[in-house]
């Protein structure tokens, strides 16, 4: 979870079919329940944890993607996926996993029939799920206290330093480019993104490093007491996740989402949780 410029990659024309899913029920039939009927075809040829419902998985705080707000799952991709079900004629469901347990959960099949997480795209997780096209690209970004020694000017020699400690979430990419970038400090793994922050602001950590779009979001709403010091252009992929075993289910997703681009659906919610 790089420096294109934090925004949007409304990959018009994208999302090749190569996402799969093991569903755990009998085929889909698409079209049940739905706003979309005059459009929604009938589908049997993949499978749903649940008859005429889409059920997305993710790991809901990591704001402005997905977050809890009064016992409920708001953001980008919460949206992102209502519109995607909407589409294929589903109902729609979210289950709050960890982060590092949704691939695996996915792989098993029975939980989820999709992961939407600000989820990056790499090689090792391409051997446990498979992926649609980009929907969104983003960068990596450090936040620290501010008034503390760690600035702008400094901040790639002074995190890189014995007796710091990087708060990342734990299976994230931030977690990857730390230990890379920072071989020197301790880089100390969160269940979230939350706790790595709070770790931060209590003094259990110096910094933390996670992607641009989140870290922006809880300085803005949150922690207005600390700042970004760095930023690097890791141009992140985000993609949609489904297990491999249904690529028919991956197929009509990618359908789906390319009429909400074509539609302006996609660019009006990267508006309204982006901005």
């Amino acid at each position: 979870m790089k420096m294109k410029k934090l925004g949007v990659v409304l990959a018009a024309g994208v999302l090749a079919a190569s996402l799969a899913l093991f569903g755990c029920s009998s085929n889909s039939t698409a079209g049940n329940d739905t706003k979309k009927d005059d459009s929604a075809k009938a589908d049997t040829s993949y499978t749903l944890v649940k008859d005429g419902t889409l059920t997305m998985g993710t790991s809901a705080d990591y704001p402005p993607f997905e977050n809890l707000e009064n016992g409920e799952a708001v953001g980008f991709d919460v949206d992102l996926c209502k519109a995607v079900a909407d589409e294929l004629g589903l109902k729609f469901e979210v289950v709050n996993n960890q982060f590092d347990s949704l691939l695996t959960g996915l792989a098993a099949g029975g939980k989820f029939d999709v992961v939407l997480a600000g989820m990056t795209v790499e090689p090792e997780r391409e051997e446990l799920a498979d992926f649609t096209d980009t929907y969104y690209v983003d960068d990596q970004a450090v936040a620290v206290m501010k008034d503390g020694a760690i600035t702008k000017d400094n901040a790639k020699e002074e995190l890189n330093k014995a007796g710091v400690i990087i708060a990342v979430q734990s299976g994230t990419t931030g977690e990857t480019y730390c230990r890379e970038n920072f071989p020197n400090a301790t880089i100390q793994p969160y269940g979230n993104s939350t706790d790595s922050f709070a770790a931060m602001q209590a003094g259990q950590a110096t910094a933390v490093c996670t992607n641009a779009a989140v870290v922006k979001k809880m300085l803005s709403e949150a922690y207005s007491d600390a700042q970004v010091v760095l930023e690097v252009a890791t141009g992140e992929e985000y993609a949609i996740a489904v297990n491999k075993d249904n690529p028919e289910l991956t197929k009509a997703i990618n359908e789906a989402i390319k009429k909400l681009q074509d539609d302006g659906t996609v660019e009006k919610l990267a508006a309204k949780w982006l901005g």
